[in-house]
Parts: C-alpha cells; structure tokens; sequence
C-alpha cells in the first residue's frame, strides 16, 4: 500500500525551516553591523560625512583640502547644536577633533553674518587654529598673545578682527585700555582647554573678561577633562544665558572606547639608568630621522641651548617663530616643556619623546595629544622612566593609559658618553648650560607631586650629571625643600601663566 503525502509539512520540516531563517536573518544582521562599523571606521570616527554638513562651500573646500570626510563623535554632536546658536560645554579626549567641532561653526556664523573689518570682533577663539579653515573666507584674522607687542596687536584692531585668537590675560588687557577693539557686535566666545586656563588661575581674568564682552552672545566652552572646577567655572559662563537660549547642551564624548588616548597611538616605556638617557636619546632621534618628533624636559635650562626649542623662558617672539616653522616642517626635532603640550596645532607628528616624566597622568594625556589627532590619527609615544620609577605605570593604568614596555638592548646603542662630555666640558659655555639644566633638574624634580616615585633622595647625582654630559655633579647651593614649591609656582607662570605684558 502507498504511503499518502500529507498536503501540509512535517514538525521537522518546519522546524528546519524556520532555523534556515533564523540563519538569514542573524547573517543579514551581522552584515549590517559589519557594514557599519565598516562606514564608521575606529576609534573616534562616526558614520557623518562633513559633506552632508549644512556649511558654505568655502569652509567645505577647505575641509576637504585637509583630507577629513567623516565627523569624530564630539564633532558629530557638537557641531549642530553650535550651528543652531546654542550655548555647548564639551568634554573630549585629546586628538578627538574638538577643534573642529567649535571652530567650523565659528568660521560659518561669521560668513553667514557677512562680518566684514567695520564690524569689529564678531568671535574670540582660546585656540590658535582658525587660519586654515579660513583660507577662502573674506573675514579677518588676528591674534593677541601675550609676549607679542601690544603696539602690533592695537593696530590690528583699528584695521578690523572679525575671528580673534587671545590669551585671557591679554585679551583682558585689550578690553581693558584699547579704544580700537569694537567688540559690541560680538556673536560668540568659545574658550578652549578650560582646564588648563583654571590650573593656570586665569579665572578672575574670565570673570572680567565675561563683564565687558555683550551678555547676549554664545558661549562655547571645550575641555580634554571633566573637573568640579570646570562645572563650576562652566555655570559661571552660561548663567545669564539661560532665559534667551534654554539651558546650554552637555556632551560628553566617550568614542567608544575607555582608553583615555586616542586608538591610533602607540605607547610604550624604556627603563633606563640616568647615566645612559642621552646616549639613549641621541640614538633614538638618529635612528628615527628624517620624522617629526617633540622631546619633553622638565625644565627650560634643559631645552634653551638647543637649536630648535619652545619653553616658557624664551622670548613670545621666538617662541612664536619656532612654532611656525616646526608646524610647517615635514621632519625635525622640537624640544619642549609642558608649555608646548596643550594648546597648539602641530600636524603629523610622528613621535612624542618624554625624555623626563610628566607630574601626572593628565600632563601625559596632554603631552601624548600631540600626534596621533584626528579621523587618520598615527603615532607614537615613548616615555623614559628610570627605574625606581616603574610604579608610575600604576597611576597611568588607573587613568586608563595602557603602556608596552620596550626593552632596550645596549648593544645597539653606541657608547658615545666619553665623546658628548668630552664636548662639553672643553666648551666653556656649554659645560655653564648644561650645570644649570642640571640644578633646574634636580629643583623640577624635587618639585613632582608624587613623592612616593619621584623622591630625590633616590638619585644618583653622579648618574644625573651623566645625562647632562657632565663627568661630576657641580654643587648644590640649594635648600631643595623649600625650593621645590617656588620652582612649581614659577614653572607654571613660564610654562603659558600670567605672561600678558
């Protein structure tokens, strides 16, 4: 007898069919998710395309002249409330694209106003970055630093600033006792790294600057981190805005990931006895050349000397004029102290060199900032730690800054210690040099907040003095206690303090 085919299917049958589906369909989700990661890159980047941006096709050639296509999450959501006219305070990691963020919707509110040079300022920048994307515009651009001359400065004000790029201190100063300086039709004021201007006690300089400036503007407030000050110096800034514009918008970008460095830096730390640093040194930026590369110090006597350098005891003019031409180069080597770390727009830079240690994470952060920026964000850094200062990886670790370490083989670093004293010492001005780089030294690092790992009392004077090329340490006239304090308290007015005349 013949077995009847049911006219409907099988349990099994539909059981197996209904897990065919289910494989489409988790197939078809999968490639979608790969699809967007794929649209959206890594790290700091989003799907957005700055070409879909509502913006003049002025800023937009430029934008594309500078190789950005997609937004970086803090763009991303800060670029339209900004364009809309609303008060912002942002929070973003160093090198996620927070420049932009603030500065293509300064750019385009004065080129939708049609500021001309009678309208006066019209936005004020804390950031040196407005140049590039004003390459085709008609507005006017001018800068006041303190350091530059102030003579200068007037005269660019009597001929018109549309976009002003200012230093608090001299900014207050011009609001203060320059007639020339036509502000009233003031739109916008976007403070950048308001952390720094804080730790820098430029917040009373704020609260004046705040009194003069037209209370109806638009305020942009940017930070690389989220401190109680900087809520609170934030509410101070936003507060008589309120009733017209509604509470200003908060965003924090995270980009995805905890790491508190961009992903496309690679890190990684040396252990190296003091006696061998500049050998060390010297080798590396050999080897590494022809590459663009800043090196850290502690201190200014240990980067003056040098041939192309930028610390807080130089002169504005020559500070300014190193900047420009380090910024413009495709290679050479930049040595710096932390007044160099925040602040300024170096492009491609290879690598950052922390030749001494930075007092805490956050100045390595800001250090590290340096290269590795923006959607195609490449570099690296290296830190020289001695090594009886290893657990500062702990407190790096804790501020989610993941370090490799790299061991150093000596065989191949030549041993040219006896050739660099021999240098030295037979010079009579550079052996003067290298003993104060060597006092300011032993001052900068008596003065580190962790005393736990920076102690002095664990250095090998002699070894220190080897990596200033010295065959002896010279004398210590110094009460290194009481000193400490005072070489802090100097160290930061240099390094970008009170500066403004």
């Amino acid at each position: 007898m013949k077995r009847k085919h049911p006219s409907t299917p099988s349990e099994s049958e539909e059981t197996a069919g209904e897990e065919e589906q289910e494989q489409k369909l988790l197939l078809q989700q999968a490639t979608t998710v790969k699809e967007k990661k794929r649209k959206e890159g890594s790290g700091i980047l989003t799907g957005k395309l700055f070409s879909d941006l509502p913006i003049s096709e002025l800023t937009a050639k430029t934008i594309k002249e500078m190789n950005y296509t997609h937004l970086t999450h803090i763009q991303a959501r800060s670029i339209p409330p900004l364009m809309e006219g609303r008060d912002v305070m942002g929070a973003a990691k160093t090198g996620s694209g927070k420049t932009l963020a603030f500065l293509v919707p300064a750019v385009e509110l004065l080129y939708s106003l049609r500021f001309s040079p009678r309208n006066g300022t019209g936005v004020v920048l804390t950031h040196d970055v407005a140049k590039k994307l004003m390459k085709y515009h008609s507005q006017t651009l001018g800068y006041v630093i303190g350091g530059n001359s102030r003579r200068g400065e007037a005269d660019q004000f009597a001929k018109g600033v549309n976009l002003l790029v200012a230093t608090p201190g001299r900014l207050l100063d011009h609001l203060q006792n320059t007639k020339g300086f036509i502000y009233k039709s003031l739109r916008c004021l976007v403070i950048d790294e308001a952390d720094r201007i804080l730790e820098q006690n430029f917040e009373e300089d704020m609260k004046q600057i705040f009194k003069h400036l037209p209370w109806n503007r638009q305020t942009v407030l940017f930070s690389a981190t989220q401190t109680v000050e900087v809520v609170n110096f934030s509410k101070l800034s936003f507060e008589k805005n309120e009733e017209r514009k509604g509470a200003p918008v908060y965003i924090l970008a995270n980009d995805a990931k905890l790491n508190a460095t961009v992903e496309g830096l690679q890190q990684g730390y040396c252990v190296i006895p003091s006696s061998d640093k500049f050998s060390v040194l010297y080798a590396f930026l050999e080897k590494k050349q022809p590459r663009k590369i800043m090196v850290f110090f502690s201190s200014c006597s240990s980067v003056k000397s040098s041939a192309s350098d930028i610390h807080g005891k130089q002169k504005q003019q020559k500070r300014t004029t190193t900047f420009f031409n380090f910024r413009e180069a495709k290679t050479g080597i930049l040595l710096c102290t932390n007044v160099a770390a925040r602040g300024l727009d170096i492009p491609d830079v290879d690598y950052i060199v922390q030749y001494d240690p930075p007092d805490e994470p956050k100045e390595y952060i800001h250090r590290v900032g340096r290269t590795a920026s923006g959607e195609k964000g490449k570099g690296n850094a290296l830190l020289f730690l001695l090594p009886h200062e290893l657990k500062f990886r702990i407190y790096l670790k804790e501020a989610n800054i993941s370090v490799t370490q790299y061991v150093l083989k000596k065989e191949r670093v030549p041993n040219r210690q006896p050739y660099f004293e021999n240098i030295v010492c037979e010079n009579y001005f550079l052996k003067h040099s290298a003993q104060e780089a060597f006092r300011s030294y032993i001052l900068a690092y008596n003065s580190h907040s962790m005393k736990d790992i920076f102690n002095v009392h664990r250095l090998d004077l002699k070894d220190v003095a080897a990596s200033f090329c010295l065959r002896n340490p010279p004398k210590l006239n110094m009460n290194l206690t009481s000193s400490a304090s005072k070489h802090r308290k100097n160290m930061r007015k240099l390094d970008g303090g009170r500066r403004r005349r």
